[in-house]
């Protein structure tokens, strides 16, 4: 069984994930986090995020096990993660790990933004979730004080907007719901409501 996951920035979609993995008893694999791997190795080794060529030796050497996402999620990464994210090359190397974690048995439950129409485009379903930008803006800032990290909910609106368009309107993999694809909005919904949602939509594909 491979569930894929898409939808905007802190639409939920993480949390989502990790919990249908537990449910179904697959593995699960962020891909917004292997983005922000190569994002970070080039960071830290001072090297420019437009080089295509030394991103791509990045994504190459990557461990996904190694993978800590407490550092990934930090601001200046996921920036810089959004940045790399339009290379095209890079892009097939890492779709191409993505889809051999997905396709190893017993099968896996990846989120990101173009699993359903490109990393596993024939995937046993597909969810797009989403909810409004001020919603996911408001969880956001939550989340980031629950950390006792600061967090200004307007800049936090501005930023998530920015990403939307960036995402949205690149050329390459654009951030776009599958055809196939059931669409879950949690502007209105707690984590607890949209799991029992996405249990029962992808309990129904199952057994269709």
């Amino acid at each position: 069984m491979i569930i894929a996951i898409d939808g905007p920035a802190a639409s939920g979609k993480g949390t989502l994930a990790r919990r249908l993995a537990d449910h179904f008893g697959l593995r699960h694999l962020d891909t917004g986090l292997t983005y922000r791997a190569v994002a970070a190795g080039l960071l830290a080794n001072g090297l420019p995020l437009g080089d295509e060529a030394v991103a791509i030796e990045h994504a190459r050497y990557l461990d996904l096990a190694q993978m800590d996402k407490s550092v990934l999620s930090a601001h200046e990464i996921g920036e810089a993660a959004s940045r790399i994210a339009v290379l095209g090359g890079l892009r097939d190397e890492l779709v191409r790990l993505q889809r051999s974690f997905a396709e190893t048995p017993p099968g896996a439950v990846l989120d990101g933004r173009d699993i359903g129409t490109v990393v596993c485009p024939n995937a046993t379903v597909k969810l797009f979730v989403t909810a409004s930008a001020e919603a996911r803006a408001r969880r956001r800032t939550d989340e980031m004080i629950s950390k006792g990290q600061e967090a200004n909910y307007a800049s936090v609106l501005e930023d998530l907007q920015r990403r939307d368009e960036r995402d949205s309107k690149r050329t390459v993999a654009p951030l776009t719901q599958a055809a196939d694809a059931v669409l879950l909005d949690t502007t209105k919904m707690d984590i607890e409501t949209a799991f029992r949602a996405a249990v029962d939509i992808i309990s129904r594909a199952a057994d269709a």
